[in-house]
């Protein structure tokens, strides 16, 4: 008789996870630490925030602190969804060898583990201005409330760009000590973006989604996936030029957007739809468009 415990995906026996000692697996598993995407993603927003300040005093060091961040309420994230989706995860192909989802690790131990995650992000919340703390605390309420979206409405990426966006509010003020025009403008243009990244990745389970009966923005545009794409990220380059013009109004400010341009256009162009593999890895290549952000906004915030 084969036990839900040996049965373990190839992530936990190759790579960064093979290498821990067997008992410790299933719960870097639990964090995604195969898979870091998810927190440069997170951390991102943060970045572009901190750079368009113009970093500040000590902007090295922030950014820093808001990697470490990133990666430990990320992780938290990780474990709290598979906490609550755990058993509609072992009904869906592609999650039903989650550590929780096939017994692998306890629902103790993942409590455990998302207590200890946050303990982390309280000592990075601690080293922020006291206006950047408060911000970031009225985001646990969004972050709580994800995991459910999918089950209540068509658009659970909206929720997740609320979510994933949110640091965009964070870093501005952790540098100036208040809360302004382009950091509400990055934060809505990353909004728009976190739609668009992740309709291509709910692209992946659609099938499976309809099987079981969980909503995805991949699924409510159907055949119009592409257009719906296009339109997000249209709109976050639009907000996102917003932002800058708002720091340098100078037209020549606005080309330092036009290398993630190019990117996103890429993105939807090339995009395979039907394929799961094509949509996975232009998913993945959203770390580099966050990057081409932050490299624009670095420029725009410490020039002049």
């Amino acid at each position: 008789m084969v036990h839900s415990d040996d049965i373990v995906p190839d992530s936990e026996r190759r790579g960064l996870i093979g290498a821990l000692p067997a008992p410790l697996r299933p719960y870097a598993s639990l964090m995604r630490l195969d898979r870091p995407i998810g927190a440069w993603l997170l951390f991102w927003p943060g970045a572009w925030s901190v750079a368009l300040a113009g970093l500040g005093g000590n902007g090295i060091a922030l950014i820093l602190w808001l990697a470490l961040g990133a990666f430990a309420m990320r992780s938290a994230g990780c474990v709290y969804n598979d906490i609550v989706d755990r058993e509609l995860d072992a009904k869906v192909e592609r999650t039903r060898l989650r550590p929780l989802a096939n017994g692998r690790v306890s629902l103790k131990g993942a409590w455990a583990l998302l207590i200890g995650l946050s303990l982390v992000g309280l000592i990075v919340l601690l080293q922020l201005h006291r206006t950047a703390r408060i911000v970031a605390l009225a985001s646990l309420a969004l972050v709580a409330a994800y995991p459910f979206m999918k089950r209540i409405t068509w658009w659970p990426q909206a929720w997740l760009g609320l979510v994933f966006s949110w640091a965009a509010l964070v870093g501005w003020p952790a540098v100036t000590g208040r809360i302004e025009a382009p950091a509400l403008w990055l934060y809505a243009g990353s909004i728009l973006w976190v739609i668009g990244y992740d309709t291509i990745y709910a692209l992946q389970d659609r099938e499976d989604d309809a099987l079981v009966g969980v909503k995805s923005s991949a699924r409510a545009l159907g055949r119009h996936t592409r257009l719906g794409i296009g339109i997000c990220y249209a709109g976050a380059l639009l907000l996102w030029s917003v932002a800058i013009g708002s720091v340098r109004d100078d037209w020549l400010a606005q080309l330092a957007l036009a290398p993630v341009a190019m990117h996103l256009l890429w993105q939807v162009a090339a995009l395979k739809p039907d394929d799961g593999a094509d949509a996975l890895a232009k998913f993945r290549s959203n770390r580099f468009a966050g990057l081409l952000v932050f490299l624009g906004c670095l420029v725009v915030g410490t020039s002049g």
